[in-house]
């Protein structure tokens, strides 16, 4: 695939409702009445519901039919079988966030062979597909790492242990976010501990951060929506604590979490700008467009207090 990365432009900050990537808003016209599919890791975090919603809004303005087949929880079988759906169904096109590198990959292979089109969404599969749109997760990682060691800082803490509640091991948006946040820390006093998966389950999540405050760590990392909440919300539950927690995606319950003070930053994606150029492409490949496999990452931006009061100051205006 080519990896070659097309950054795109964002503003400054990105607060519920708004997009903080600017694009050329062109309009794409298909050759014929295409039938795609948009099949998300599940169809419950809010950052897939916007996905989904972006990917709607598109489809709607070029006039071809989407059908969402995403499945209900974040599991590989369900995902594979959606997949499988698709191809039964004819789709020409199959616009997906693959839950795993490799499980969905046979599936993938089956839907090319049938000569339907690949774009991927958030996170890529290790299958060929005509594009990518997705955040860059490594540097977003980084830059995660980055706000919780200058957070610790400013609270006079330059050494101690930091718990990661990740996904797990085999996606790979989780596996780059963890990555990055992990390189962030080299050099450092710090210590990560042995990283602790919650499958994206707020309530899970929650427990595994409960279990990281017990053994007297100074921070915290959640690398996705569920992750980021469970973090919050053990901080939350211990309120009193010192430690400070960083997390991952934009969902209104992250939003109060940081707003609150539980969650000193969360880095925002821009999951509606991934549907719409996702739909986007897809069109394109189908007209007979050669995209090349291109990657493009669709931006990332650091939501802290600061930034949310000053986007409520400006709405109010």
């Amino acid at each position: 695939m080519n990896r070659k990365l097309v950054a795109v432009l964002m503003s400054a900050a990105m607060v519920a409702g708004m997009s903080a990537v600017a694009y050329a808003d062109e309009t794409v016209t298909p050759n014929e009445a295409y039938d795609l599919a948009v099949i998300t890791m599940d169809s419950i975090d809010q950052h897939w519901v916007s996905l989904i919603g972006g990917a709607q809004a598109e489809a709607d303005a070029d006039g071809v039919t989407l059908t969402v087949m995403s499945p209900e929880k974040k599991d590989d079988a369900l995902q594979i079988e959606a997949v499988n759906n698709a191809v039964a169904k004819g789709v020409d096109g199959i616009i997906i966030a693959a839950n795993s590198e490799d499980a969905i990959s046979g599936a993938l292979n089956e839907a090319k062979d049938a000569g339907i089109k690949i774009v991927y969404v958030d996170s890529p599969a290790n299958v060929e597909a005509e594009a990518t749109f997705s955040t860059d997760n490594n540097a977003a990682g980084h830059t995660a790492g980055e706000q919780l060691i200058q957070a610790l800082a400013d609270a006079g803490v330059t050494e101690g242990d930091i718990g990661i509640v990740n996904v797990n091991n085999s996606t790979n948006t989780a596996i780059q976010r963890e990555m990055g946040f992990r390189d962030a820390f080299e050099g450092t006093k710090f210590n990560l501990l042995e990283t602790q998966y919650c499958e994206g389950d707020a309530a899970k999540a929650q427990t595994i951060a409960e279990n990281y405050l017990t053994q007297g760590v100074v921070g915290l990392y959640g690398t996705n929506e569920g992750a980021s909440t469970g973090v919050g919300n053990a901080i939350k539950a211990n309120e009193g604590t010192e430690v400070i927690g960083v997390g991952f995606d934009k969902s209104d319950t992250l939003q109060g979490l940081i707003t609150d003070g539980y969650l000193y930053c969360t880095m925002a994606q821009n999951p509606d700008v991934m549907g719409k150029l996702g739909v986007q492409a897809c069109i394109k490949a189908l007209n007979g467009e050669d995209l090349g496999g291109e990657v493009t990452d669709t931006g990332v931006s650091v939501l802290t207090a600061e930034v949310l009061a000053g986007a409520a100051e400006t709405e109010a205006e």
